[in-house]
């Protein structure tokens, strides 16, 4: 069977295609339109249609929309509740509308679909799809947590020859996403994408208001409630601009460390109910590595596995997986996570030549790059197909040399970010328990953080946290021989054999996706080597 996941009701539309049980493509629409989590352009509008992440994973593939057998849509109208205490009736109201005329809209944007193929999957049944049907596991608990879906917020369940029995489901407005994305906005980021500012800042402190949000949120089973927070008690309203002050520091560690406890009690209360020895892990709450790495390390659960594009992308994802698994064919596990676009090297060279820019074929792009970063440059990395979900693994990265402490506030003044916030290394997988610890290995979706060894943090302070933590990515050569390579050679030049990889963007734009996108990023950023594919392209701003 022929399937395609769309996720369009909320942020971050996507699309994803499984073919005969298998992920064959998954892109966000934001790396082709370049408009950050989809925010459609046409003002008060509920969605933006993920038009060109559809219409390419049926490019991919080679089949029309006409050849599909489902279209899975990750929100299912008919589940909304109205008029549930602290949620906008007006928004809730244009949301489902749209929802409900999903088959007339995706019919407009995949011309020759018909709509009777459409078929709404409830959001935190795509969720629970993404993580416990992509996963390596046969059998698994599930557990899927973020702001809203439908009128849910959170699903407990398991996986058991390949079907979701749901064990628990939490209503709203009772939501631990919702909570978090308040916290956000009240310290001055942005509401629905920059949690994970949040959480970097919450290690700058200690939780010295957790009594107090030990009262407010508890959970009940399965389940949990959020009281009314007034989040001025505990420190001011800041503004964009404002100044961060301790209060808002403590008040993020607060919140961040009741969260980790209340995943904790659910995971202990689905644990008792299953019997299930892995967990698996979606929605925009399990994006948040740190509360991974206690449920990891303090839960009841031999594994834990995290869908890495757990946010509302991931949706499309498992939109298709769970109509696949309806329609009794084997579902196989996710690949990998990347599932995007690739460019190969006839067309890099014409658009190198188009733009007039000299470069050179080395024998080995990856000796080269180790080169540069083994100097302190900072390298632009597009190879192979981009990543499907927030974190960059590699095929889309921006690359520094570790040892260097300066290098954190040098990479977050080219990529624009706030000076509090980390950067991220990739290290081989089998050289990774040397360097790192207290965290699940391998870890290749950079989805927990692991202590780094006290020998080590002198030797590689760039990616050291405030709180002697690094969330990393582990690199197995056989998955990915040329970043595999890269590493080896940088290791052989410094004696370290991790780099940093953070994401190659700057602020409030996209990852790049295609050649045109790296070139605009290397031309408008102060990165030193652009390496794109079997080509390096070298700039000429560094002052030295």
């Amino acid at each position: 069977m022929r399937i395609l996941g769309i996720n369009a009701i909320f942020h971050d539309p996507a699309a994803a295609l499984v073919v005969d049980g298998e992920v064959v493509a998954a892109a966000e629409e934001e790396r082709f339109t370049r408009r950050k989590h989809g925010k459609s352009p046409v003002p008060f509008a509920a969605w933006e249609p993920p038009t060109s992440s559809a219409a390419w994973c049926l490019r991919r593939a080679g089949i029309g929309a006409e050849d599909l057998d489902a279209v899975g849509y990750s929100y299912d109208p008919r589940l909304v509740e109205h008029g549930l205490d602290g949620l906008d009736p007006g928004w809730e109201q244009l949301r489902t509308t749209y929802a409900h005329r999903a088959p007339e809209f995706l019919r407009t944007a995949l011309p020759g679909l018909d709509p009777d193929r459409v078929r709404f999957v409830a959001h935190h049944v795509a969720h629970a799809a993404s993580a416990g049907l992509a996963s390596p596991f046969e059998d698994t608990a599930v557990l899927t947590v973020d702001g809203r879906g439908e009128s849910t917020s959170a699903l407990a369940g398991e996986y058991r020859g390949g079907r979701l029995h749901v064990l628990a489901s939490q209503r709203l407005p009772h939501s631990l996403g919702l909570m978090y994305e308040e916290l956000t906005e009240h310290l001055g980021f942005r509401r629905s994408s920059d949690e994970y500012k949040v959480m970097a800042l919450a290690s700058y402190a200690k939780p010295r208001f957790l009594p107090e949000f030990s009262e407010l949120v508890r959970t009940d089973g399965g389940g949990f409630e959020v009281a009314p927070i007034e989040w001025s008690r505990w420190a001011p309203h800041r503004g964009p601009d404002g100044d961060l002050l301790d209060e808002h520091a403590e008040l993020a560690s607060s919140v961040q460390t009741r969260l980790e406890e209340v995943l904790l009690e659910l995971a202990d209360w689905l644990h008792r109910q299953t019997g299930q020895r892995r967990l698996t892990l979606a929605g925009g709450v399990a994006l948040n590595c740190v509360a991974n790495t206690r449920l990891a390390e303090e839960g009841p659960f031999d594994e834990v596995w995290v869908q890495p594009a757990s946010g509302d992308s991931g949706t499309a994802l498992g939109a298709a997986l769970h109509l696949a698994s309806e329609s009794e064919e084997p579902v196989q596990p996710m690949p990998g996570a990347d599932l995007g676009r690739s460019v190969d090297d006839d067309e890099i060279a014409a658009r190198l030549e188009a733009a007039h820019l000299p470069y050179e074929r080395p024998d080995d792009v990856a000796a080269e790059a180790a080169a540069a970063v083994a100097r302190d440059e900072i390298v632009g990395w597009f190879q192979g197909r981009s990543e499907f979900g927030p974190r960059a693994l590699g095929h889309r990265s921006l690359l520094a040399h570790p040892g260097r402490a300066d290098n954190v506030e040098r990479l977050n003044e080219v990529k624009g970010r706030e000076q509090f916030r980390p950067v991220a290394p990739m290290v081989l997988a089998d050289r990774a328990a040397e360097l790192f610890g207290g965290g699940p290995l391998p870890s290749p979706y950079m989805l927990f953080v692991h202590d780094v060894a006290e020998r080590w943090r002198d030797r590689v302070p760039a990616v050291v946290h405030v709180d002697g933590t690094a969330r990393i990515q582990t690199v197995d050569r056989d998955a990915e021989p040329l970043l595999g390579r890269l590493l080896d050679e940088f290791a052989t030049a410094t004696g370290i054999p991790a780099m940093i990889n953070t994401s190659f963007n700057t602020a409030g734009r996209p990852m790049v996706d295609t050649v045109t996108d790296a070139l605009e990023c290397f031309g408008s950023a102060p990165i030193d080597v652009l390496v794109l594919g079997s080509f390096v392209v070298r700039g000429s701003r560094r002052t030295a």
